[in-house]
């Protein structure tokens, strides 16, 4: 279940996040948070991390070190 989780997140990562400019405000990035959200704690809760982070992605939003709790 988890790596159908993941595959998605892994197109964007290879196919997609090449062609636009590097603009994240965190650290992991938001892609690779996800990745290790849905491994740790599982899907449901690791994907609403991963969508609460990438939420929490704008231009007002905060920056810096952010690692999966």
């Amino acid at each position: 279940m988890k790596k159908i989780a993941i595959f998605p997140v892994l197109v964007y990562q290879y196919l997609i996040s090449p062609l636009l400019p590097a603009a994240c405000r965190y650290t992991p990035t938001c892609s690779q948070y996800m990745i290790e959200a849905i491994n740790k704690h599982g899907v449901i809760k690791g994907g609403l991390l991963g969508f609460k982070r990438i939420g929490r992605c704008h231009p007002w939003g905060g920056h810096g070190h952010d690692p999966v709790p």
